[in-house]
């Protein structure tokens, strides 16, 4: 049995979290989705509470139906992918490692249903939480962002801040921050890598989502994990680092 009044979540002790945990339901516009959230990933934060919280989130992805189950997966993967541990807490990978293995086995399924992965958000967001739930550093909090269409990083020659961005008929660099609004007076297209020599995250990713059927996410794959020249200095730089060295 948990003692929730020993565990601390954002603001203080997590007594009200079993009663926020039994209130909520499966849409994603219940007003207790925010106020789970605001208390167990507070500003990327995890605390005490948000790990003795994965059991109950996994038992509601459990017992909802595949197109229930990704908020309290999306959830749970947040807490289990952030690195920003504001208690003394062990490794959820350590004390969780049975919840985790189940939250897993829970996505995978959610993955294999048209009905919510073929959408691409909700795939892109569902194929973040499966890499969450692997162990995967980094990824399973910022692939999603390709969702948004752009990643603001530092060139790590010069430190200027480039916009990669993933547009509907051109993939490029841009420091022009207004390029949402108008079209870019200086952009550089991005150089992708090949999926079929690369090593890391990138074949497995590009293959799964041509699999899945996904063409407009295995087409940004190669770019998102390509090079990039700074719109600045012209220096070029690999993405996936620059990504993952900001956060």
């Amino acid at each position: 049995m948990t003692n929730w009044s020993q565990l601390h979540h954002a603001y203080g002790t997590a007594e009200d979290v079993p009663g926020l945990l039994d209130a909520v339901g499966p849409d994603p516009r219940d007003p207790g989705w925010d106020a789970l959230a605001s208390r167990l990933y507070h500003q990327g934060g995890v605390y005490s509470a948000s790990y003795a919280a994965l059991p109950e989130l996994a038992a509601k992805a459990r017992k909802w139906s595949l197109a229930e189950r990704r908020m309290p997966l999306y959830l749970a993967s947040n807490i289990v992918a952030s690195r920003d541990i504001r208690d003394e807490v062990v490794d959820p990978f350590v004390t969780h490692s049975a919840d985790i293995t189940e939250l897993l086995a829970l996505t995978e399924e959610a993955l294999d249903d048209p009905a919510l992965a073929g959408d691409s958000l909700n795939y892109v967001q569902l194929l973040a939480t499966l890499l969450s739930f692997e162990g995967v550093e980094g990824w399973g909090e910022h692939l999603d962002q390709m969702n948004g269409e752009e990643y603001e990083v530092p060139c790590p020659a010069c430190f200027s801040e480039n916009f990669i961005v993933f547009g509907e008929d051109d993939h490029y660099s841009t420091a022009d921050e207004m390029y949402f609004k108008r079209q870019p007076a200086h952009t550089i297209p991005l150089q992708p890598q090949d999926p079929a020599t690369a090593d890391g995250l990138l074949p497995r990713l590009h293959a799964r989502a041509l699999s899945d059927g996904h063409l407009e996410v295995a087409g940004k794959l190669p770019y998102l994990f390509g090079h990039a020249h700074c719109a600045h200095c012209g220096g070029l730089f690999s993405i996936p680092e620059a990504i993952l060295a900001r956060w």
